[in-house]
């Protein structure tokens, strides 16, 4: 092993949660190294923002760039019925009449490596193609980790405070055996890219549509990105989408023949690429932090994408870290109740937004919903941008309850018992074809 290296902090993972907090946290003068063990640009999903994450590429001096950038504007969501009847356009400008109404839809591989080059851009240390092998503690507090370059030569790095950004690998949420699992939200997905399939225009070019199947077993997502590309994915329960199905491919033409709310959509566009699978478990973790490290983003949990919201939550979470995190060595204060003390708030809106899937795959209509109360059309498009971090919001719950028909159950909680398919591994794996750029 390698002499010892220092910094203020680590971070582990170079996607948006790992490019945000140390990007704040660099502001705040302190150093910080961030360990990616890929080498950017990469592909990922999760391709549609919302407009709540603007308030924190403010803070990250990313507005301009973002601006500058050929991302497709995104102004508003739309969604489509099982019978095919759309909903009017959910326009957030007409809700909020500011520019932070208005957002993007992004190539994740492009976008993800705008937000490193941010970071590296304020002074974050950023070591790309470096894996992290082991995060070190004495007693029960962080205090470094143990690396691998790409040359295969081995470090130790000390720090006062780890942040764990590490997405679904989960390093920290593993080691303490603190993942909680949604009985509810037990999707997978399947997905591809179309060259010149239908895009609206004007107004509504960039619009997210979210479209329900014939069947009502699940929804197609349906994001026009610039390069003349359209992302089209139907999410669905787990065992619907892959158990006693044939290829990914057969399934996904199988779900767009049978929704023509999709087949019209992409009739004339050619698909780009191959067909791309993944197994969208929803968890989060038992604890946001310890003492001496902390969880963000998809290392904190994941929810289900119905609604865009992955991108704002990762950036959230390094945003409200980071600000506990440099409070704390500001007051030499690294106590898992120092580091953790956003997570309350933070759960509260990661809740907000679970109950408002949920409401959706247990029969939800935004349609019936606005015309009984039209009053609260506002209140509904706050939650749709991601304003989920305030109680004024939680109006909307009751006069939902108020549709709710008499064999209505209520919404499971969390549980520490995992799927069925956990203890098979099957859990959270990326099928890419082969030869994938995107």
């Amino acid at each position: 092993m390698a002499a010892t290296q220092s910094a203020d902090v680590v971070v582990i993972g170079g996607g948006p949660a790992g490019s945000t907090v140390s990007t704040l946290l660099a502001q705040h003068g302190l150093h910080v190294k961030l360990y990616e063990r890929e080498r950017f640009p990469r592909f990922h999903i999760g391709e549609s923002l919302i407009p709540e994450t603007y308030w924190v590429f403010q803070r990250l001096k990313m507005l301009d760039k973002m601006k500058a950038s050929p991302f497709v504007k995104k102004f508003s969501v739309q969604f489509v019925n099982a019978e095919g009847k759309q909903s009017a356009p959910f326009y957030f400008h007409d809700n909020k009449p500011h520019e932070c109404s208005q957002t993007w839809q992004v190539i994740r591989s492009q976008f993800d490596l705008m937000m490193l080059q941010n970071a590296e851009e304020q002074g974050v240390e950023v070591h790309q193609a470096t894996r992290v092998l082991d995060v070190m503690f004495d007693g029960d507090r962080a205090i470094g980790v143990r690396i691998q370059k790409e040359d295969g030569t081995k470090e130790e790095v000390t720090a006062k405070v780890v942040v764990d950004a590490s997405g679904q690998s989960t390093m920290l949420q593993n080691r303490f055996k603190l993942r909680l699992w949604d009985p509810v939200l037990n999707k997978g997905a399947i997905w591809t890219y179309w060259k010149g399939a239908y895009r609206d225009s004007g107004r509504d070019e960039g619009a997210t549509m979210v479209i329900q199947t014939t069947n009502r077993q699940g929804w197609f997502w349906y994001i026009p990105q610039h390069d003349d590309t359209i992302s089209v994915g139907v999410v669905a329960p787990f065992d619907y989408l892959f158990k006693g199905r044939g290829s990914h491919e057969q399934t996904y033409n199988e779900e767009v023949e049978a929704c023509p709310a999709v087949k019209e959509r992409v009739a004339k566009g050619t698909r780009s690429t191959g067909y791309f699978a993944t197994k969208d478990y929803s968890y989060r973790s038992k604890e946001v932090a310890g003492n001496g490290w902390v969880l963000i983003g998809d290392a904190f949990g994941f929810l289900d994408p119905l609604y865009s919201s992955g991108v704002l939550l990762a950036l959230k979470s390094g945003e409200l870290a980071a600000d506990a995190i440099a409070e704390g060595l500001t007051r030499d204060d690294v106590s898992a109740a120092q580091l953790g003390k956003w997570g309350p708030v933070f759960n509260q809106g990661v809740d907000r937004m679970r109950r408002l899937v949920c409401e959706y795959y247990d029969g939800f209509s935004f349609g019936k919903f606005i015309r009984a109360f039209p009053h609260f059309t506002g209140l509904v498009t706050d939650l749709l941008i991601g304003d989920l971090f305030t109680e004024r919001v939680d109006a909307v719950w009751q006069p939902m309850e108020s549709l709710y028909t008499a064999d209505k159950k209520p919404i499971p909680t969390w549980t520490a018992e995992a799927p069925p398919d956990i203890a098979a591994n099957k859990v959270n794996e990326l099928f890419l074809p082969e030869g994938t750029t995107r």
